[in-house]
């Protein structure tokens, strides 16, 4: 109980616009990548590298590697929309640790699965694990707001996670769109959940049931 309680103490509320940032890095990142290609290599999270070069960063740094401008914008997008607006409501202290301990999760469970499965020339790369990650968190903590998808078609947020989790798994058993990371996707929506239980002590299911039928 005192290990718990330690756990869940919260941070003083800061709110220094962390997300902004981020997404600097990330696009600095990319920029500096495309000029210095190896950064791929030691950057990206891949199993023979971390094994025998023993590059533990990667388990981090992985999150910051984009393979395309596309990538980028997709992800960034994701963290501006979602991750501003819950940055001023948890703060930026809990704002970051959720950020990089959902992402370093999300690596740390991909690499343990493409090491069961001998996929040493899988290179990991992209914010996406945590992005995914900081949607299933704005359902959470915004469970009856409307996410729009393309702009115009209203979906409550938390069946917006139901819908992209059987995307995810659906493309994930058959083959749609190889060289995308889905148990990557899904695992953020994991270890999300996962933190809001230990971490901040909510359990999302009845966070959604509550908001739901009432």
């Amino acid at each position: 109980m005192k290990l718990l309680n330690k756990i869940r103490k919260p941070f003083s509320y800061t709110y220094i616009n962390v997300a902004l940032i981020l997404i600097g890095i990330n696009v600095l990142f990319f920029v500096i990548s495309q000029k210095f290609t190896n950064l791929y290599t030691y950057c990206s999270l891949n199993v023979y590298n971390v094994i025998k070069g023993k590059m533990y960063w990667q388990f981090f740094t992985y999150m910051f590697v984009h393979s395309n401008l596309s990538h980028l914008f997709s992800n960034m997008l994701g963290l501006l929309f979602f991750g501003i607006t819950l940055e001023r409501t948890i703060g930026s202290k809990e704002f970051l640790l959720f950020y990089f301990v959902t992402g370093t999760l999300c690596g740390v469970f991909s690499f343990i699965l493409n090491w069961i499965l001998g996929a040493y020339g899988v290179f990991l790369m992209g914010a996406s694990g945590a992005i995914y990650a900081l949607l299933l968190a704005f359902a959470v903590i915004f469970p009856k707001s409307n996410i729009y998808i393309w702009g115009i078609i209203p979906v409550p947020a938390p069946i917006l996670i139901a819908i992209y989790a059987g995307l995810e798994i659906s493309s994930q058993l058959f083959g749609i769109k190889n060289g995308v990371a889905h148990m990557t996707h899904l695992a953020g929506f994991g270890v999300a959940w996962l933190y809001f239980i230990i971490r901040m002590g909510i359990n999302p299911w009845k966070v959604w049931k509550d908001a739901y039928s009432k």
